[in-house]
């Protein structure tokens, strides 16, 4: 069998369920396995988790040994006559020993004393044990101080109770033992006390036999999510189902990003693993099925269009009575839904002197503050301060300019030219993407890109998300932007282009060997017609710079001809006139979604190139003479 670490694998089941088939399994053992179940509590039962052809003993000591949380033993009548069970119950106690995993003892229908002293059947038990294992009284013996040891832990004991309160009781118990999986929130807090208090109040006292459905809103950066995973960190034991789907916006608006989500939901209330879901219209069905039957607790975060929640839990969704749903918002055109029955406005909830009001002022410089070396002074002096209007004006008094220097001074930290402009090139092109696929085209680059990225999150740079996606806060992003736009007057003599200034470039022709990369996605652009830069700018309406943009624009393969540094390359959507002699011959990374020809032309020279992305394009066949 294949040996595992425990340290660096993840429990797959929060309870392993230890029991004599003969006695329980249709009956007590069941019924306690669905309570557990339908609370949200992952349970292993051999009969039912074991899949067809795989070692029914390996499986079992992996569910011991590496997969399970919290183990009950159901001691019945006849317990001790199964060596299979007496086996698993010492293997459980030995793998105690380095765990500290919890075990529950549940004497159904015998008393705990017959089991620490092997009396009355369990006597019986051991007395053919002996008999049939005359030359192996060493593991006989096991079995004796195993039962004795579990016995001495205590436990829950059934006696002349009814079996439906007994099992509740057990459940809860479980529950309370259980170290439930939270979600991260940053210390040291501020602001946000009463706001919990109120949404937890909802949580309690909306009316008992209908579903509640609350919106968060408010702008971006006050707390929204911060608030909401709070909640739900100190909620989710209420409930007998939860799921926080996180970047709602976002995710809906990625490849397979709608299913993507329907699979986590379905993931976290079940507790176990989901079958493929083809659609988007399987995966509604798939939901009402798991959430009709139980309380759940739902949170969609920074949703943008209640149409997203439609199409990932469907319209008429049969959600059981007293579940709840939490959607964080920015937009308050949510607040028309006539199923929306509360909301929670962050700005209408706090006074002027409240710290929230600071929050959604000045949200950004807080966030800065709290991760800064300077963060803990910060808020010593922020929690000692008794007039709150004071620390306002002083905030106010900081204009933009003090804004980036105090953003840029984490930046200028950083220890050579290799991690800045390693950040350089993360903010501009790979924000979103996944973190190994950045680190390939990156150590094409000739970056040692796993060590720079351990680097930028050290220095608070740069996150890496719970899916693998390399993250940055909005404002770190625009530092990073500002500092580029600063090389030059020149746009073409500036290292790193994007959007608009990098279309300016090719249709101007003054691009120059300082560019190392450009980025141009089209339908974005067309998608986001206010045409605000990256970095806030706003253009008057004289400026040469609004233009109608369009996949038609008059680009040449010529713009590229004095480009010979760049390495990095997106033109998605973009269609080129010319010969392409003159396209960049250096390419370590080209993503050109939209590629509108149906064949590489011969002189595209890809040698260098480490990936080539064409998703959505025409091409259908590759023709060219270069060896790749």
């Amino acid at each position: 069998m294949i040996q595992k670490s425990s340290s660096i694998c993840p429990c797959i089941y929060d309870v392993f369920l230890n029991f004599r088939g003969e006695d329980t399994r249709k009956n007590f053992t069941d019924h306690l396995c669905t309570a557990l179940v339908q609370t949200g509590i992952h349970t292993f039962r051999d009969n039912e988790k074991i899949e067809r052809g795989k070692n029914i003993k390996d499986e079992i000591e992996n569910a011991i040994l590496y997969e399970s949380k919290f183990f009950i033993i159901v001691f019945s009548k006849d317990y001790a006559s199964s060596t299979w069970c007496l086996d698993e119950l010492v293997k459980i106690l030995e793998h105690r020993k380095s765990s500290q995993h919890t075990i529950l003892p549940i004497f159904y229908d015998v008393d705990p004393a017959q089991v620490k002293n092997q009396t009355g059947s369990y006597a019986e038990a051991f007395s053919k044990h002996e008999e049939s294992f005359k030359s192996e009284r060493d593991m006989v013996q096991k079995w004796r101080v195993a039962l004795k040891q579990v016995a001495n832990l205590g436990g829950m004991v059934l006696q002349n109770r009814y079996e439906s309160q007994f099992i509740q009781d057990i459940v809860k118990q479980v529950q309370n033992k259980l170290h439930r999986t939270t979600l991260y929130v940053p210390p040291y807090l501020v602001g946000i006390d009463s706001l919990v208090r109120h949404i937890i109040w909802w949580l309690k006292e909306d009316e008992l036999d209908k579903v509640g459905i609350a919106t968060i809103c408010r702008i971006g950066g006050i707390g929204k999510t911060t608030i909401a995973k709070v909640v739900y960190n100190q909620n989710i034991q209420k409930f007998e189902g939860y799921s926080f789907l996180a970047n709602v916006r976002e995710t809906c608006d990625e490849c397979n990003g709608l299913i993507h989500l329907q699979r986590q939901l379905i993931s976290d209330i079940a507790k176990g693993k989901v079958q493929k879901i083809y659609n988007a219209d399987e995966g509604i069905n798939m939901i009402k099925k798991i959430v009709c039957c139980r309380r759940v607790l739902l949170v969609l975060d920074d949703v943008d269009d209640l149409e997203k929640v439609n199409k990932i839990i469907g319209t008429q969704i049969p959600l059981h009575p007293r579940s709840k749903i939490i959607i964080t918002s920015r937009n308050r055109n949510l607040l028309t839904a006539p199923s929306i029955s509360q909301l929670f406005d962050l700005e209408s909830l706090c006074s002027y002197a409240d710290p929230c009001k600071v929050f959604e002022k000045y949200s950004e410089i807080l966030w800065w503050a709290s991760i800064s070396s300077s963060s803990f002074g910060f808020f010593t002096i922020w929690q000692k301060c008794k007039c709150m209007e004071k620390c306002i004006e002083k905030l106010e008094a900081i204009p933009d300019s003090k804004m980036q220097k105090i953003l840029r001074a984490s930046y200028d930290s950083l220890q050579d030219d290799h991690d800045k402009n390693l950040f350089l090139d993360i903010a501009c092109f790979f924000i979103g993407k996944d973190k190994d696929y950045a680190i390939t085209i990156l150590d094409g680059c000739d970056f040692y890109t796993t060590i720079g990225i351990e680097n930028l999150i050290g220095r608070s740079l740069l996150i890496v998300n719970e899916e693998n996606k390399l993250m940055m806060h909005q404002l770190v992003r625009d530092m990073g932007l500002e500092i580029i736009r600063q090389e030059s007057p020149n746009l073409g003599k500036r290292s790193r282009l994007w959007h608009r200034d990098a279309l300016d470039v090719l249709r101007e022709k003054i691009g120059s060997k300082t560019i190392k990369g450009l980025s141009v996605d089209l339908q974005e652009s067309i998608k986001h017609k206010t045409m605000r830069t990256t970095t806030g700018l706003h253009f008057a309406k004289h400026s040469k710079f609004r233009f109608v943009i369009s996949n038609e624009a008059n680009i040449e393969t010529k713009a590229f001809a004095m480009m010979r540094g760049l390495k990095l390359l997106q033109l998605d959507y973009v269609k080129l006139n010319g010969d392409f002699k003159d396209f960049p011959k250096g390419l370590i990374w080209l993503c050109w979604h939209g590629f509108p020809l149906k064949s590489l032309p011969a002189n595209f020279d890809i040698k260098r190139l480490i990936v080539l992305e064409m998703r959505h394009s025409s091409l259908n066949c590759i023709l060219y003479d270069t060896e790749v």
